[in-house]
């Protein structure tokens, strides 16, 4: 060495037996010769060995921690709190009571419809067992009373067609005649004088009718009536003829009444009897009191008739028990009974706010005696374990995860060195808008409960996507983009360079990118030239 240097550089060596010394220029010198002697060697490399691996998808996100349920409870209804059974910090299971609203009244009400429930219930059974004997012995009995009843109503309206008939006879002939000239006879004359000749010539025509129409037919008919006789026409008939005979007492007393009637007695005018008009107001009077009695009798008859009919009914109905409609309507009225006290049990259920999940009391605004409006949250609770992490994956790597997904986690609190293993439960489909980017919202759930994990903690998250197995990788800067073909440089055995067109596969978030065909375990890609 010191002799190829003394050659090139003789002035720059003192003395062969002195130790060789190189001032600052020399040495430049040397440098710059040795550069320069070797700058036309050929071009230079940098590579890389493409060998069997694997290459797998990663998305690096970050998150806070939250629990994996948390809720908030209302009542339904609006209330007035009774007890409060929880406070802040408490730990309550799935089902366990946390509020009570007072139900009293609601637990009346409900008695009342079980009560009915055993009513109906008891109706139904009373049905299907069919009529006992006892109660037929007793509308048996109901029956023959009615009969009696219906007898005592027959007779009864026999005395009062017949009573109709001789208070008309009397009202006529025992009251009125002595106002008459031969009033039984076919010229009827009356005895008093009045201004209205057409009322005198009425009153004469009506009493010869009654005489020699109505009460001879009247008579006939009744001798004819009895207890079994249709009573029908006998009382339209009896209507009929005290309509006239009032009619003709009506008239007639407008004449006896009026204070310019007089009494004829031969040729001389006197002043009308004043018997004659008594006479004639009891006779009215009469005939009003035959009217109501046969009015009430017909009644009294017609209410014994529908009451030993209505009682026949009830006692075949009896006899021939419950038809099958009538245990199917008292079925539905068991049931809809039922579903009442279903439905207030319901009501009462709602009275009491339970924890629908085993967790922590957070808040709780619930104070006795207040009084809480219907869906107005009073207890907030979150999940005791099971923590979770929402985090925001954007667009250009949502395709890399799928739910099941393993991620690595590491929180702030405890810094990198401490992982917890998690996987991805869910993904969102719908975008959420951040800054303008479109993002999916991914909840990630840690795969073990773990005391140290708390809501709120910031998170990073690693997920970990696919993975390819056993293939060539080489790094992703080797890859060359020529006319929709993907090409590698690779340095041959003789130091020569060829272009290799290849197929990718897999790009790994460490950088490198699987080969699936064109390259070979152990050539030598050229990642860059010098």
């Amino acid at each position: 060495m010191r002799k190829t240097i003394t050659k090139i550089f003789p002035y720059a060596v003192a003395t062969l037996s002195k130790p060789l010394v190189l001032t600052g220029i020399g040495i430049v010198a040397v440098v710059g010769l040795i550069f320069y002697s070797n700058r036309n060697t050929g071009p230079a490399y940098e590579t890389v060995m493409a060998k069997t691996g694997s290459v797998s998808e990663q998305v690096s996100v970050t998150g806070r921690v939250k629990p994996s349920e948390s809720v908030e409870l209302a009542f339904e209804k609006s209330g007035k709190v009774r007890r409060a059974l929880v406070s802040v910090g408490e730990k309550v299971g799935t089902g366990q009571a946390l509020v009570t609203l007072d139900a009293t009244e609601l637990l009346a009400q409900l008695r009342e419809a079980e009560a009915s429930v055993k009513s109906m219930q008891a109706k139904l059974d009373e049905l299907k067992l069919g009529t006992r004997q006892e109660e037929i012995q007793v509308q048996e009995v109901k029956i023959a009373n009615a009969e009696i009843a219906l007898e005592d109503a027959r007779n009864n309206l026999v005395d009062k067609l017949q009573d109709a008939y001789t208070k008309s006879d009397d009202a006529v002939r025992g009251k009125t005649d002595q106002m008459f000239t031969n009033p039984q006879t076919q010229n009827p004359q009356l005895k008093l004088s009045t201004i209205d000749s057409n009322l005198e010539n009425d009153v004469e025509w009506r009493r010869l009718l009654l005489e020699d129409n109505i009460f001879p037919k009247w008579k006939t008919s009744l001798g004819q009536l009895t207890t079994r006789s249709d009573f029908a026409a006998y009382i339209a008939e009896a209507k009929k003829y005290l309509d006239e005979v009032k009619v003709f007492l009506d008239k007639l007393s407008l004449i006896v009444n009026n204070p310019n009637s007089t009494y004829l007695v031969g040729q001389t005018s006197t002043e009308i009897p004043s018997s004659w008009k008594t006479d004639m107001a009891t006779a009215r009077t009469n005939m009003n009191t035959a009217i109501t009695n046969l009015t009430a009798a017909e009644e009294k008859f017609k209410t014994a008739e529908s009451n030993l009919a209505l009682y026949g009914q009830e006692l075949a109905l009896k006899k021939a028990g419950a038809v099958a409609e009538q245990i199917t309507a008292q079925e539905a009225q068991v049931e809809q009974a039922q579903a009442k006290v279903e439905n207030l049990q319901a009501q009462i259920a709602k009275t009491t706010l339970r924890s629908p999940i085993s967790g922590v009391v957070t808040k709780q605004d619930a104070k006795v005696g207040e009084l809480v409006s219907a869906n107005t949250s009073v207890v907030w609770l979150i999940s005791e374990s099971q923590f979770a992490i929402e985090t925001n994956v954007p667009e250009a790597d949502i395709a890399k995860i799928k739910i099941g997904n393993p991620a690595d986690i590491t929180l702030d609190a405890y810094g990198d060195e401490v992982i917890f293993r998690a996987k991805v439960v869910a993904i969102d489909p719908a975008e959420t808008m951040i800054e303008g980017v479109a993002t999916y919202k991914v909840t990630i759930q840690f795969n073990e409960n773990d005391t140290r994990i708390k809501s709120g903690m910031t998170a990073n998250i690693d997920i970990k996507g696919e993975v390819q197995a056993n293939v060539i990788v080489v790094p992703q800067q080797t890859i060359i983009n020529r006319d929709g073909s993907k090409i590698v440089k690779v340095l041959a055995s003789n130091n020569t360079v060829e272009e290799v067109k290849v197929e990718v596969g897999l790009r790994g978030y460490d950088g490198n990118i699987a080969i699936t065909s064109g390259l070979s375990n152990g050539d030598k890609v050229i990642l860059f030239q010098k």
